[in-house]
């Protein structure tokens, strides 16, 4: 870590990643998509030695309750989910903005909601009639309330 940055800058983040790490989740990656730069170091086996932990890194992240044999997979998860959180990453910048786990600023963070694609008919199976009528606020409100069914559904913990 010294070798790659011997002189330490603020807004530059280190990160180890360890399965007895804070649970990463989608408020951990806003954050990190923040920081200037971000160093992730992976321990191999039984990990690395604890004054890494103590003294190098600013945090522990985990990916899940469960051990890997190292963090290189736990790394390329924490990539991906910052990455794509950076400006230029996606191909529209608002895209990540309404995805699952996302809080749009009103205390939400539900599951996205289903989508459709074209053909609005498929196989006999159709496209909620909703979407396909060009009421846009209509269709956010449909969307909000399939997010939160789904939510519901599927993940009733994130609404506690």
């Amino acid at each position: 870590m010294e070798s790659i940055w011997p002189d330490r800058q603020p807004g530059q983040k280190v990160a180890l990643l360890s399965a007895q790490g804070r649970l990463f989740d989608q408020a951990i990656a806003n954050r990190l998509a923040e920081s200037g730069e971000l160093l992730l170091i992976c321990g191999r086996y039984e990990g690395v030695d604890e004054r890494v932990a103590e003294h190098l890194a600013d945090e522990e992240i985990s990916i899940g309750n469960y051990v890997l044999s190292g963090g290189e997979l736990a790394a390329a998860v924490v990539v991906d989910t910052v990455a794509r959180l950076l400006p230029g990453v996606l191909g529209n910048e608002a895209s990540s903005a309404f995805e699952s786990f996302q809080d749009t600023g009103h205390g939400e963070g539900l599951l996205d909601c289903p989508h459709w694609t074209r053909p609005a008919e498929f196989r006999g199976w159709k496209a909620p009639d909703i979407l396909l009528g060009g009421n846009h606020e209509e269709i956010r409100k449909f969307r909000k309330k399939l997010a939160r069914e789904k939510t519901e559904r599927l993940r009733p913990d994130l609404l506690r």
